[in-house]
Order: structure tokens, then C-alpha cells, then sequence
């Protein structure tokens, strides 16, 4: 894994070099997380390479130091390491037949070491640790054997387990790129006199915004003038035409010093944009996407959310309202876990999977197995075409544009946002709420953008706050209620960028052990539910910062404006607008999301970038 860029043009049109289109597309998909990378170019009936370990930089070093040959045909690769470390010797791509066959490869061939074996003992050389080189190798034995490119991958990926897209070019075969995907991302961008491979549409968005879905175990074949598709078993099949509604300037950082910080600034539009065109003109909910026949769901009586990370804390906080609204249990697991503890679930059960690429492989696998146990599949999801989509049985679509920063931000307040509308259009298809009731939590809703914004438009004190504590080891976040998974989300987001100790608790748990932790000096956020809704609540947390101020920390509040209550026993205290309880997480969360990206900025880390992370984990 992680960026995957293909290109071929008719060598005879004035359309851009196949060296500069890789490279663009390998620098748009940077936002993955890599840590090697590689193209292959068709030149002159020969096959010509170069690849590097670390960032993209270097391999342009390389590259300008000994420039190819104009070429028309390449592939392009940005490697996150699984089977053998981060070498110029495992980055892709890896070459078989001499150097005739060049293949890149995202996902893991589960099954590469018996296969391996197999060619070992056939007398193959093997120059890399990689299960890539493995997939070279078979693709190179099956054209010796049918003279056919797309017939030798299609032969390859039907013995191939686990997780794959593999692209290849072969020298024998001007003008051709051929792809293939299981359980991995590729889409295909059709141009003029061009055609392009990607791992995402960031890609090719420079070029085309005109895109091809391919479905699972697909082969596509393209060339200047055709794409051309067929399934691992051979039948031509028609891909899914779509048009990209983002243009290559949405994926620029529009001024701002990082991805990481226009994305925190794109959020009231991406909550805004989530909810565009869900209600309809007077002011009900219209959700026509969630195509799950309403006797089907009123007999549900177990919702389970799967996700991970981040996304796993955007359940958590539906969980709080679709309980609230609906009266169902409801369950977030993390989907790692899941097929792994023998689930009950079954027909009367309602999955609702979250993950912002659509890609993750942990939570593909979970509703796969929720699925062969009857239950229905609802997924939640920023990125068209993506493999958990197509595999539910519904979909609700965020509107939050490319993410490209690693750790998520506007993805998580989008899908907080869809998790809502869901809970919502379950409270009214079951009856639990009346219309009145609906359209005034929607109308609520329609208000946030606007108060995330007056959020950001106040967060000075934060970035000083942040850039002053930078030398900071550990920070600990307690929360109660909703407050809780943002507590968790914040220290999240300060692991992801700072690389410092954070731990978010349940404020209620702190007497049970984590109050061991408190010294003098230690810094502890706390997110403080609204005085107006459950006082009792409130009035706990008040005595828990209590607690904690007694033992010397530095207490940094989050509270609603107008909350005086918790003035003498804070150090800082951050507002965010009045706001309905459930909504809460969709403003406290944003001064977390801000002091980690500060901080971590201050430190003179890459916060679009973390290291060790990749923005799609698309192997399980």
C-alpha cells in the first residue's frame, strides 16, 4: 500500500509526458502516508525505472540527476512497508522477465509465502523481501504462456489471497496498462486521447474528472483510445461512469500552513454540505439514499456501529443520540474485534459501519461476517465508489471533500453529522419522535456550521496555549456523556500529531485509578456538559475539575458560554456556543483538533504526515 498512479497517451498527441502525470499523481496521493517510491516508464520497447526509499523528494533527486527518455506509459507507486522494510531495494516497482514486466502493488497477498515457494523451487531469484515481487514473478510466467497481458493478470489474481490492487506494464506491450483489485481501491479517469489509473481520484484530478468505478475482483485494461473490463472470470462487464465534483484546487492547502489546518477550517462547510439536501422545504427529513425498506427497519431491535480510530469515537456519539431518539440498543465496536468474539447478530439487527475512505480493512471484513449472518448493512462513508458502499446495503454519504491530512478531522464532525441524520430518519420511520419534534433537532443542526465557525473564530488563546506547551510530555482529557468520546477523539488527535502521552477517560472514571495520574503541574482538559441540561451532570464534572485542581493540575475547561460555574477552578477556560447536548461534540471537539495540530506544529512535526500512519488501512 498506498498511492497507485497509471497513465498511457497516445504518444503522437501534444497531451503531457507520462513521467509528469505519474509524479502529479504521486504527489497528490502523499496525503496516504508512505515511505518509498517508485515509477516504470515504456521507452522505446524497453522497460526503465527508478525507485527510492523515503519521501517523494528523493526520487526526484534521482530523477533529475538522470532523466529518462519522453515516455508515454508509466506506473507510479508510493509504498507504505508490510513485507520488508522501507528500502530502495522492497519499493516498488518490482520487475520480472529480465525487466520486461514492471508491477506495483497496494493491499497483501496473504498467501504469497507458499507461492513464493513454489517459484523458489522453480529456480526464480528474488531481489526484495516484498510479496509484490512474488505477484512480478507469476505475472511474467503467465504471458510466457498466453502472450496476453490481461489473460496473465487475470490468471495471476485468481490465485492470489488477501488483498490487492496490482497495476502492470510489460515491454512487449506498447501503450497498455493493466489493473487488477481485490479488497484495494482503483478507479479509472478517462480523458482525451488518455486514459488513467489511480488509487484515488486525487490521482488524475488534475486532468479528468470523468471516472470509472470498478467493482470487486475486476480487471481493467487501458490504453490511449479504451478501458476495458473484464471480472477474474473473464465475462466483460461495464464499469460504473461517474463525474468527480472536486476540482485539483480543493486538494491544495488554500493559503492555510498545513492540509491538517484548512481541513480544521473546512468544517462548518462540511457539516453544511452533509446536510445539504436532506430536509426538503418544509423543514422534513429526506434521506432517499437509505434504500432499506422501512418494515425492515422498524423490526430492528439491535443496532451494532463498526469502525475504527477516529471514526470509532463518531459512533460512539451516535450511539448516545440514537438511543436517545430511538430507543434501540445500541453497541460501537471496534471492527477489528468484532467477527473475532462470535457476534450475536441476525436479521433484526442493523450494522452501521463508519470509515471515512470506504477502504478500511478491518471494518470490510466485519460486515462481511455481519452480513452472512442476516444483519443489514448501513454505511457511512466520505468517498464514492469505495469498497463499503458497495458492499451495504445502504449508503449515507458525508460531504466533506478530500481529507487529505492523515488524522481526521472534518471527515469525523461530517460523519458525527450522518450518524444524526441516520438516528433521526430511524426515530421517524419507527415513530418515535413526531414531525414537530424532528424538524426542530434538524433545525438545531442546521445551526451548527455557524457556531463551529464562531468557534474557530475564537481560538487565538488556543494557539498560544498550545505553541507555549509544546515541551509538554502528557496531557489526559476527561469527559462525560457526549463529552466522553470527545475526550477520547482530542487525546487521540495529540498521539497522531504530537507523539506525547494522551489518555482520554470517562471523567466519572477518575476516582477509580486515574486520578493517580494528577500531579502538581500536569495538564488535564476537561469537557464540561451544559448547565442547562442534566445539572446533576454538570455538577459532578464541576467537582471532578475540583479534584483535580486541589492536586496541583492545570486544568484547561471546555464549557458553554455563560458557564460561570467552573471559573475558580480552572486555569484556562475555552467556550463554545450554547448548544443542545447531543449536538455538543460537533464544537467542544474543535479546540482539541486546533491544540493538537498548534502544538505538534510548534514541535516542528509534519502534522499532515504523521509518521507510522497512513491515511487508508487497507490491510487488516
Amino acid at each position: 500500500m498506498c498511492g497507485i498512479v497509471g497513465y498511457v497517451t497516445d504518444p503522437a498527441s501534444a497531451t503531457p509526458g507520462a513521467l509528469d502525470v505519474v509524479l502529479e499523481g504521486l504527489r497528490r496521493l502523499e496525503y496516504r502516508g508512505y515511505d518509498s517510491a517508485g515509477v516504470a516508464l515504456q521507452i522505446d520497447g524497453q522497460l526503465w525505472t527508478e525507485k527510492r526509499s523515503g519521501k517523494l523528494a528523493r526520487l526526484e533527486e534521482a530523477l533529475q540527476a538522470a532523466p529518462p527518455a519522453a515516455a508515454s506509459t508509466g506506473i507510479g507507486h508510493t509504498r507504505w512497508a508490510t513485507h520488508g522494510g522501507p528500502t530502495d531495494e522492497n519499493a516498488h516497482p518490482h520487475l520480472s522477465g529480465e525487466g520486461r514486466i514492471a508491477v506495483i502493488h497496494n493491499g497483501i497477498i496473504e498467501n504469497f509465502a507458499a507461492l513464493k515457494a513454489e517459484l523458489a523451487a522453480e529456480g526464480v531469484k528474488f531481489l526484495s523481501q516484498t510479496d509484490t515481487e512474488v505477484a512480478a514473478h507469476l505475472l511474467n510466467a503467465a504471458y510466457a504462456t498466453c502472450s496476453d497481458l490481461t489473460e496473465a493478470m487475470r490468471l495471476v489474481a485468481n490465485r492470489l489471497e488477501g488483498a490487492f490492487t496490482l497495476l502492470a506494464v510489460h515491454a512487449d506491450v506498447p501503450s497498455t496498462v493493466v489493473g487488477a483489485r481485490r479488497n484495494s481501491p482503483l478507479v479509472v479517469g478517462v480523458g482525451e486521447n488518455a486514459n488513467y489509473l489511480g488509487s484515488d481520484v486525487a490521482a488524475f484530478i488534475g486532468h479528468t474528472r470523468e471516472a470509472i468505478e470498478l467493482g470487486q475482483d475486476q480487471i481493467v485494461t487501458i490504453t490511449p483510445a479504451a478501458v476495458s473490463i473484464i471480472g477474474f472470470d473473464g465475462v466483460a462487464v461495464e464499469g460504473k461512469a461517474f463525474h468527480v465534483d472536486w476540482d485539483a484546487a480543493a486538494a491544495e492547502k488554500g493559503g492555510h500552513p498545513s492540509f491538517m489546518a484548512k481541513e480544521i477550517m473546512d468544517q462548518p462547510q462540511a457539516v453544511a454540505d452533509t446536510l445539504l439536501g436532506r430536509t426538503d422545504a418544509a423543514g422534513n427529513l429526506v434521506l432517499d439514499e437509505l434504500r432499506i425498506d422501512e418494515s425492515v427497519l422498524r423490526t430492528i431491535d439491535k443496532i451494532v456501529v463498526l469502525a475504527c480510530g477516529t471514526s470509532s469515537y463518531a459512533g460512539m456519539v451516535a450511539k448516545y443520540a440514537i438511543e436517545h431518539w430511538c430507543r434501540i440498543p445500541t453497541e460501537v465496536e471496534l471492527s477489528h474485534e468484532f467477527r473475532y468474539r462470535d457476534p450475536v447478530v441476525n436479521a433484526r439487527t442493523l450494522v452501521v459501519a463508519i470509515s471515512q475512505s470506504g477502504e478500511t480493512m478491518d471494518t470490510i471484513m466485519a460486515i462481511r461476517h455481519a452480513r452472512e449472518q442476516g444483519a443489514k448493512v448501513v454505511a457511512i462513508c466520505n468517498t464514492h465508489g469505495s469498497t463499503i458502499p458497495r458492499e451495504s446495503d445502504a449508503v449515507l454519504y458525508t460531504h466533506a471533500g478530500p481529507e487529505i491530512a492523515v488524522a481526521s478531522t472534518k471527515a469525523f464532525l461530517a460523519q458525527i453529522t450522518a450518524c444524526y441524520l441516520l438516528g433521526l430518519y430511524l426515530a421517524r420511520v419507527r415513530g418515535n419522535k413526531f414531525p414537530d419534534e424532528l424538524r426542530e433537532i434538524l433545525g438545531q443542526l442546521q445551526a451548527m456550521p455557524e457556531k463551529i465557525q464562531k468557534v474557530l473564530d475564537g481560538l487565538e488563546q488556543v494557539r498560544t496555549m498550545a505553541r507555549w506547551m509544546a515541551d509538554t510530555r502528557s496531557v489526559l482529557f476527561l469527559g462525560r456523556h457526549v463529552g466522553f468520546p470527545v475526550a477520547m477523539e482530542g487525546a487521540l488527535k495529540l498521539k497522531e500529531l504530537a507523539y506525547i502521552h494522551a489518555e482520554g477517560f470517562a471523567a466519572g472514571e477518575l476516582k477509580h485509578g486515574p486520578i493517580a495520574l494528577i500531579e502538581p503541574g500536569q495538564a488535564v482538559f476537561v469537557i464540561v456538559p451544559s448547565p442547562r441540561g442534566r445539572d446533576s451532570l454538570h455538577a459532578k464534572v464541576v467537582s471532578n475539575i475540583q479534584e483535580i485542581n486541589a492536586r496541583g493540575a492545570r486544568t484547561i475547561v471546555i464549557a458553554e458560554e455563560g458557564d460561570t460555574d467552573v471559573v475558580p477552578y480552572a486555569s484556562e477556560v475555552i467556550y463554545v456556543p450554547q448548544t443542545p447536548t447531543l449536538l455538543a461534540p460537533l464544537v467542544t471537539v474543535v479546540p482539541l483538533q486546533v491544540f493538537a495540530c498548534e502544538l505538534a506544529t510548534a514541535k516542528g512535526l509534519d502534522v499532515d504526515q504523521p509518521r507510522n500512519l497512513a491515511k487508508s488501512v487497507t490491510v487488516e
